[in-house]
């Protein structure tokens, strides 16, 4: 992958911190390097607007601009989200993907710098399945971190209040990559929030969440974006679950020009369960990109997706998730549902479910559906002295709400709800 100046393997060391994260940035430097340059024309790609980034339009983010910063001095909207986890809450927050400020910790959670690994060793960034590459943009983040985070949980723990992860980033013109670790030990139980967010200024971010659930540990992870319209993201989830854990993670679009997030769920021991969720509005040019994969590399394991969105005006949504059942994964169950409204004449959503299975006795199902809002269900309210613009609103809001209720940190339900409907009511007039 050729790579601007800005870009080069010199400013990827040269940027601070210990002398084993320099090494690190300068491997998966090289990683990114040897990558092919990503085009529409792959299908992990199709329908995007990858070949619209150029990036020789931004440059890193310096690292005065990064460092911790008040919950307070966030702006309203971000801080009522922090605020609804709770006010025992652990919060970390820092700024354009910098050190970070700890407030209110907790028995048995330690939060701390994280020690990057290189690619492709034991416990690494997870791999692809047959007929997949990793994504460029994992390598990306590994270059040009600034201070990855790490949330740790110790085995048999069970956090009595979740843990807020705030990445405000407001630096003009910048390429950031935010980075966050969560570990789970055996037995242990959390509940994490994950807040992307961004003031309306142009600028690349590209965001790398991991996830390690133990054996029988159960996480909670909800991941929040909420960038400006200026910005483009570029980001990844990737998990992995072990023997008889549970994962329910769930991701929230509402911000950026384009904002894709590629999820990779790997279930690697017997008995793992993996729920995947998401619900995204796109409105005026947006467009919201989500790729899945959901692995199944152990034999009884279960994974369910439900992904939810709506565009309206010029907006575009897509959705490409991929079953993977790996030989000897057998009595997998595997879910993928993914439904999409259409509420204006230039709005456009592409949904592709795809099954790869290489086994016997698994229940392996996919289902989607792109379409307006139901001309019956209208017409039912309509009829009984709802006016038709509220009418909608309704059965756009219920359509989600299924869904938004099952976020994974309860008290940020009621933000959610007003969030959507906020969104509803930007998109232009009929």
């Amino acid at each position: 992958m050729k790579l601007p100046p800005a870009f080069s393997a010199d400013a990827a060391c040269a940027l601070p911190g210990p002398a084993w994260l320099r090494e690190r940035r300068l491997a998966s430097w090289e990683s990114l390097a040897a990558c092919e340059a990503p085009a529409e024309s792959e299908e992990i790609w199709r329908y995007s607007r990858i070949d619209d980034l150029d990036l020789a339009g931004y440059r890193l983010g310096e690292p005065g601009y990064a460092g911790p910063i008040d919950p307070a001095g966030l702006p309203d909207g971000v801080a009522e989200l922090v605020g609804a986890a709770g006010p025992e809450a652990t919060v970390v927050v820092s700024r354009n993907g910098g050190e970070a400020s700890v407030l209110h910790p907790q028995p048995g959670l330690s939060v701390s710098p994280a020690e990057v690994r290189p690619l492709g060793g034991p416990g690494e960034p997870i791999p692809a399945p047959s007929g997949q590459r990793l994504d460029a943009w994992v390598s990306f983040n590994g270059a040009f971190v600034l201070a990855p985070w790490r949330v740790t949980v110790a085995p048999g723990s069970a956090l009595a209040h979740p843990v807020v992860i705030v990445h405000w980033l407001d630096a003009v013109g910048a390429a950031l990559s935010p980075r966050l670790e969560v570990e789970l030990g055996d037995g242990a139980e959390a509940h994490v929030l994950e807040v992307v967010a961004g003031a309306d200024v142009a600028m690349l971010v590209v965001p790398l969440s991991e996830l390690a659930v133990g054996r029988g540990a159960r996480l909670g992870f909800g991941q929040v974006q909420l960038l400006g319209r200026a910005a483009w993201q570029l980001g990844n989830q990737m998990s992995r679950v072990a023997s008889g854990g549970a994962l329910r993670s769930m991701t929230v679009a509402l911000g950026g020009s384009y904002a894709r997030v590629r999820t990779d769920s790997v279930l690697e021991g017997e008995g793992g369960d993996t729920e995947l969720l998401a619900a995204y509005f796109g409105t005026g040019d947006q467009m919201h990109d989500l790729r899945t994969v959901q692995h199944h590399a152990a034999p009884r394991s279960r994974s369910d997706l439900l992904f939810k969105g709506a565009v309206a005006d010029e907006a575009q949504s897509v959705y490409s998730g991929l079953i993977r059942v790996e030989k000897g994964a057998r009595g997998t169950n595997a879910f993928q549902t993914n439904r999409n409204l259409v509420l204006s004449e230039g709005a456009r959503a592409y949904s592709v479910p795809n099954l790869e299975i290489e086994d016997n006795d698994v229940r392996c199902s996919h289902a989607s559906a792109v379409g307006p809002v139901d001309e019956s269900q209208l017409f039912y309210l309509e009829s009984r002295g709802v006016p038709a613009a509220v009418a909608e609103r309704l059965i756009v809001l219920g359509f989600m709400d299924d869904v938004l209720e099952r976020f994974p940190v309860a008290g940020v339900l009621p933000w959610l709800r007003r969030a959507f409907a906020d969104k509803f009511s930007t998109r232009r007039p009929h």
